[in-house]
């Protein structure tokens, strides 16, 4: 059984629900991890910064929204999943999405606990870049970059 899953530029009535889903999967991900933010907050944030100002993707699945990944140029600074969607190739298909969208080469942040992050984007060929102790992020959390470029 393959649920049929869409993938489309969000536009301003999936801000509040793709914020929804941000919340859900970062406390079902990483319930170790203070969030640095309230809700109302992230809600804020999805609705007059990462919708109207940056590449903006949400997975569907009907009327639901199931996934978000956010762009802003080749760094990857969004990718959260509905915790019930996770290990269902949504994400899969987000990073197939990601890579066509920046076939040079993208970089992103996650966080060192996060070690289910970590083995999705190994597997899909990034390599660790950098770690920091977290002084630079809002969670104070220790993260890793991790670079993907495509073979020469």
């Amino acid at each position: 059984m393959h649920d049929e899953v869409a993938l489309r530029r969000a536009g301003s009535a999936d801000a509040l629900p793709a914020a929804d889903v941000w919340l859900r999967s970062y406390a079902a991900a990483l319930p170790s991890v203070r969030c640095a933010h309230t809700a109302a907050e992230v809600r804020v944030w999805f609705a007059r910064v990462l919708v109207p100002h940056r590449e903006t993707w949400v997975a569907t699945s009907g009327s639901s929204v199931v996934g978000v990944m956010v762009l802003a140029g080749r760094e990857l600074k969004q990718l959260y999943l509905d915790p019930a969607w996770r290990g269902r190739g949504v994400g899969d298909r987000f990073m197939d999405l990601a890579k066509q969208r920046q076939p040079a080469g993208l970089t992103l942040w996650t966080f060192q606990v996060n070690r289910p992050a970590r083995r999705f984007y190994e597997r899909h060929g990034f390599v660790e870049a950098d770690r920091t102790d977290g002084a630079r992020n809002d969670e104070r959390e220790p993260d890793i970059c991790y670079v993907w470029a495509p073979a020469p």
